[in-house]
């Protein structure tokens, strides 16, 4: 029998490979505390990413709408607002612990602002935390990065409590440890988000570390992944140096996971386990060298289609009174938003995507949806059922394609600092988001326009998987009748969720 959780709370992974962990069968690397984790768990085997990359996929958390198709990275926008607003209504504690420096740069306001404290651990990849480099760090190779704001902080950590991930995972056993037993006394219920950028890049850890899955390399440790597409065929990387860069993420995958080991020794401390449900997540995987359906190797987040490596992610969830086992149901991120407001009785006021995992997690229903969406703002829109994997790009050029946002703004990029999204122009008209009535600026694109490099690539796929008798996903099944459904079935997907009729057009759907 199941228990109604009086709390939550969620630890989010960065860039966590489902393939790379023992709990999900994965050989290669340790994580003792995952593990133990996975052993008190409903394991969810079907869970998929919905926006990517990063802050599109705490969009989905966090706010609980797709945003992909509208958007390619943003902040909360005026029509919507986080669940930890709605939480505040109903009296919720809320506190973020993060490492995460996309929270805290343009393009990422707002989604820290409603929680009820935050906290930042500063110094990891893009956080510009330090104006000059320790003199006695000497760096690492880049591939093409060249100086980043992480060269100036690296020189900062020595042992590995110093490290940015560490240092977050302490801070969140420490608030479970001092400051929960104190919510409980006063009858406050709370939410707890530990948002950790680790395993991301830089895959940087100590010696003692990093020379855990390979320790025959000599000279400073690969701890940038080239962004590319067929790196070893290209030169970019050697055979051998992609095997120390998959080393490197393993040993930042393990070192993380050692740390984790405190917050688990905190939940267990404060008998947590008795009234809080926990959700062990990640926003996307992170390609380590694994093919693509042209047989060519793929290393972080390239232009390319979501294929499984990346988008069926993993999910955990422990949930006071429920017997750990494994869940097969189909499952996105948004649906973690609509549980967290189901726990709570939060009432969400905006169009949102997701569905409660209630029902999974007590087992009074064998699945909560039929088909998700996931994709990258202006490439492939990709649909995912219990049968298919159908990834669909445009079908000439990448355009109709419309910018819909009131906050304008996208990803930084250090390197680039006048690479910017351009102003609305004179095509730019107000139109509604699906929902609301606010206006919203909607800006169009024609082919040839600047666009924000996410919706960039050399060329767009038609792919289909079966995935239950293609379970690796290796062969495309492009082929009369197994297309015709999944076609139809990808228009209705975004006629339901009321996507502009661009992607009908671009994609070839209309």
């Amino acid at each position: 029998m199941s228990n109604q959780p009086k709390n939550v709370v969620v630890i989010l992974l960065d860039s966590l490979n489902k393939h790379d962990l023992a709990a999900f069968d994965g050989k290669q690397f340790d994580t003792p505390n995952i593990d133990r984790f996975a052993k008190r768990s409903v394991k969810f085997t079907n869970h998929h990413t919905g926006s990517l990359p990063c802050i599109p996929a705490r969009h989905d958390i966090l706010v609980g709408a797709w945003d992909f198709l509208w958007k390619p990275w943003g902040s909360i926008e005026l029509w919507e607002e986080s669940i930890t607003a709605a939480l505040r209504r109903k009296g919720v504690v809320t506190q973020l612990i993060t490492d995460h420096p996309h929270l805290f740069e343009v393009g990422g306001e707002n989604f820290h602002t409603d929680f009820t404290a935050w906290e930042y651990e500063r110094g990891h990849e893009s956080d510009p935390w330090k104006t000059r480099p320790d003199p006695s760090w000497i760096g690492a190779p880049s591939f093409g990065r060249g100086h980043t704001h992480y060269d100036n902080s690296r020189g900062y950590f020595e042992g590995a409590e110093d490290f940015p991930g560490p240092r977050t995972m302490r801070a969140a056993a420490k608030w479970i440890r001092d400051a929960s037993p104190q919510h409980r006394a006063k009858d406050e219920r709370f939410m707890l988000f530990i948002d950790e950028f680790d395993p991301h890049e830089p895959f940087d850890t100590p010696e003692e570390w990093a020379m855990k899955y390979d320790d025959t390399w000599e000279g400073p440790h690969l701890v940038w992944p080239p962004y590319a597409v067929d790196a070893i065929a290209q030169g970019i990387i050697n055979k051998r140096e992609a095997h120390q860069i998959h080393s490197q993420y393993g040993s930042k995958l393990s070192m993380i996971d050692h740390f984790l080991g405190q917050v688990l020794d905190a939940l267990d401390e404060t008998n947590a386990w008795d009234d809080t449900a926990v959700v062990l997540c990640t926003d996307h995987g992170h390609y380590l060298g694994d093919t693509d359906v042209h047989g060519r190797d793929l290393w972080g987040k390239p232009s390319v289609p979501v294929y499984k490596e990346l988008g069926n992610i993993p999910m955990m969830i422990y949930w006071p009174g429920v017997t750990p086992r494994v869940c097969n149901a189909l499952t996105t991120s948004t649906d973690i938003h609509a549980t967290i407001a189901e726990v709570f009785g939060a009432e969400v006021k905006h169009r949102t995507h997701g569905t409660s995992l209630q029902p999974l997690i007590d087992a009074s229903s064998e699945r909560i949806r039929d088909w998700l969406l996931t994709g990258v703002w202006g490439r492939e829109v990709q649909l995912v059922t219990g049968e298919w994997r159908y990834s669909r790009g445009p079908t000439g050029a990448n355009a109709p394609l419309s910018l819909w946002s009131n906050r304008w703004s996208t990803m930084p990029i250090a390197k680039y600092p006048n690479y910017k999204m351009p102003n609305p122009d004179e095509r730019a008209k107000l139109d509604h988001m699906p929902g609301t009535t606010v206006p919203v600026i909607r800006q169009p694109f024609a082919d040839g326009d600047l666009l924000p490099f996410w919706a960039m690539a050399a060329q767009f796929e038609h792919i289909l998987y079966d995935r239950q008798e293609d379970p690796q996903e290796s062969t495309n099944r492009i082929d009369g009748s197994y297309e015709s459904d999944a076609v139809e079935l990808l228009r209705h997907a975004l006629v339901q969720v009321e996507a502009p009729t661009d992607h009908l057009v671009r994609l070839g759907l209309n």
